[in-house]
């Protein structure tokens, strides 16, 4: 039992990377002995010390003998630091407890067999699950080179995430639109379709809460949003990318360039349709570990028609619409068998609205 309530602790201190560490993942460190918490630490910033690293600078007295808690497998190479497990064996603790394995194929299992080698008694595996939830972009990112989907909405009892005249602001309560800004920072790009732009012009920043920008990710097939919006007259606030076709105008992709905004061509599924599937690829090759899918309707229902969400996050509102427009279109859903079902992983209440995050049966 304490080894889950030291490591829940760990969990708790990886989290404050949040936003910062990418593409590294966010990684907590609890170094306790005599049944005492001399050291804690956690992985602050890309590039800097990680959180075994940290725990151990801001020990109260030597290590030797204490037992380590780590909620990632500490790393074996050479990257921007030196490899952790090196460090820990020249501490000499008696025993390292580990959340879960690394999934980078250079170093999965190796920290565990080194420490082992050495005479350093390994646990793995405590609190699992949630250690795996906390580098979930990490692990896709590194295994499939594409970022972490997740998708997010706010809609009514109904369904319905407007009105019939588009009106959308705001379903969710202010404490439900604070949880979205911390979405936002968490996230390493934020992804719209510029139905969303031209109804709602959004600003696509986390102003409601402290923390960096994502990357402003902008779907336009034909580059005929306005100059005006405010995601192309905000750029000092953050970067955006607007993805097009080889359709658009080439004129108006010059203009957009000119402004600072990046453009990126990519092929369409069909006429006017972006291929998702190469606009992941491109972001994946960014180092973009996360990307949140805020809307609308059609880029909701796109996402996940191709099965392309990793994470489904809904906002449940306690009201009703009536006729508008739905979260999700046409899935070409014929019977209850074909239906899209989702695990719920979990549920709580932001304000009057309650906040599901759920993950794909499939997977």
């Amino acid at each position: 039992m304490k080894d889950e309530t030291f490591m829940k602790r760990a969990i708790n201190l990886a989290l404050r990377g949040a936003g910062r560490v990418s593409p590294n993942p966010m990684v907590g460190c609890v170094i306790v002995k005599n049944g005492r918490i001399i050291g804690e630490g956690w992985h602050a910033c890309c590039g800097g010390d990680h959180a075994e690293i940290n725990a151990i600078k801001n020990a109260r007295e030597s290590i030797a003998g204490s037992t380590v808690y780590i909620t990632l497998e500490p790393c074996t190479h050479y990257g921007r630091t030196p490899p952790c497990v090196d460090r820990l064996v020249k501490e000499r603790p008696v025993r390292v407890v580990i959340g879960t394995e690394d999934p980078n194929p250079i170093v999965r299992g190796r920290g565990v067999e080194i420490l082992k080698k050495n005479g350093i008694s390994v646990t793995l595996g405590v609190r699992e699950l949630e250690c795996r939830r906390l580098i979930a972009p990490f692990a896709k990112h590194i295994t499939t080179g594409l970022p972490f989907v997740t998708v997010k909405y706010a809609q009514s009892l109904d369904g319905r995430i407007a009105t019939s005249s588009g009106h959308a602001r705001w379903i969710s309560s202010p404490l439900a639109l604070k949880y979205a800004h911390e979405l936002r920072r968490e996230h390493d790009a934020i992804l719209v379709g510029k139905g969303t732009v031209l109804a709602d012009d959004p600003e696509l920043t986390t102003r409601h809460v402290r923390g960096p920008n994502p990357l402003r990710v902008i779907l336009d097939a034909r580059l005929s949003l306005p100059l005006t919006a405010r995601v192309f007259t905000t750029l000092e606030k953050a970067p955006t990318l607007v993805i097009t076709s080889v359709q658009a105008p080439v004129e108006k992709k010059r203009v957009l360039e000119a402004q600072g905004i990046e453009v990126k061509e990519v092929g369409e599924k069909s006429p006017g349709y972006l291929n998702l599937e190469e606009i992941l690829k491109f972001l994946g090759k960014r180092n973009m570990t996360s990307l949140l899918v805020e809307g609308g309707s059609e880029v909701i229902t796109a996402f996940i028609a191709a099965k392309l969400v990793d994470r489904l996050i809904v906002v449940l509102c306690p009201c009703i619409i009536g006729e508008g427009l739905p979260a999700v279109g046409n899935l070409q859903t014929h019977t209850i068998d074909e239906a899209k079902r989702f695990v719920v992983e979990q549920v709580k209440k932001k304000g009057q609205d309650y906040i599901f995050t759920l993950t794909p049966e499939e997977v």
